[in-house]
């Protein structure tokens, strides 16, 4: 009788079970299909023009209300990624950007806060090259630049933005808001050591800055007493400094 050790039969499982004949090797299981991609994960990776593409092609009312919900929902983050990332950095400017690049953009609103206060706080940062305060504070306003992106830095050399400007008024800040100098702080730093958190304080003092962390190192009254000293060491507020408009030359003045 010839017997086929690899046939399941009941007969061959009683042989295998006393050893006579080998046991059968377990049939390789079948790999399942690959799930289909989940519907969040699809979205994840597609543009906007490809969201509306899956959204017109959903074959059921409840896939295409869930496309739509994360369409809207993805494109609202991005809008507010793109406000909160309006600035983030110090602008170097030339004497010919200045009404364009500090008084006209102060008078923006920025986007979203139209019930909070009006235009956009730009801090124009007059420096001297090589000096220590001006690089100290210029390291400082790099960093605040980050934090608060939603407020503009330039910077331009003191006396190529004012002609004759003096090295010993350097460093300045003067900040705008609504196309308005809301403060001008000259030789920031020079004196004494001058800390990022003081800055930070001043100039949310100065409206440049509208919704920032709390001052670790300094009470806004002692900040100010600090700033009513420095009154001594600014000029005549009757000197008039001339910046001119290169697009229709005419001329922009402003305090100091």
């Amino acid at each position: 009788m010839n017997i086929n050790p690899y046939e399941d039969t009941e007969f061959n499982d009683a042989l295998r079970k006393h050893g006579i004949i080998p046991q059968l090797e377990p049939t390789p299981s079948t790999p399942s299909p690959p799930s289909s991609p989940k519907l969040q994960d699809i979205l994840s990776k597609a543009s906007e023009s490809e969201w509306k593409e899956l959204e017109d092609e959903a074959n059921d009312s409840e896939t295409e209300r869930m496309i739509a919900s994360y369409r809207t929902q993805r494109l609202a983050e991005l809008r507010e990624q793109t406000r909160n990332a309006r600035f983030g950095e110090v602008y170097p400017i030339g004497r010919d950007d200045y009404t364009r690049e500090v008084t006209e953009a102060s008078k923006v609103d920025t986007p979203g806060e139209e019930s909070k206060i009006k235009g956009t706080g730009v801090v124009c940062f007059l420096y001297k090259d090589g000096q220590v305060a001006s690089i100290k504070l210029a390291d400082q306003l790099k960093e605040l630049a980050r934090r608060h992106p939603q407020t503009k830095f330039v910077s331009i050399v003191g006396n190529k933005c004012i002609p004759n400007y003096a090295d010993n008024l350097c460093p300045t800040l003067i900040i705008y808001r609504g196309g308005e100098v809301t403060r001008q702080t000259v030789a920031w730093g020079v004196d004494r050591e001058r800390s990022i958190a003081e800055l930070e304080a001043m100039l949310i003092l100065s409206l440049a800055i509208t919704s920032p962390p709390q001052p670790e190192d300094k009470s806004d009254d002692e900040i100010s007493d600090d700033e009513d000293d420095r009154e001594q060491r600014k000029p005549p507020k009757n000197i008039r400094s001339t910046v001119v408009n290169k697009a229709d030359d005419s001329d922009s003045d402003f305090d100091l």
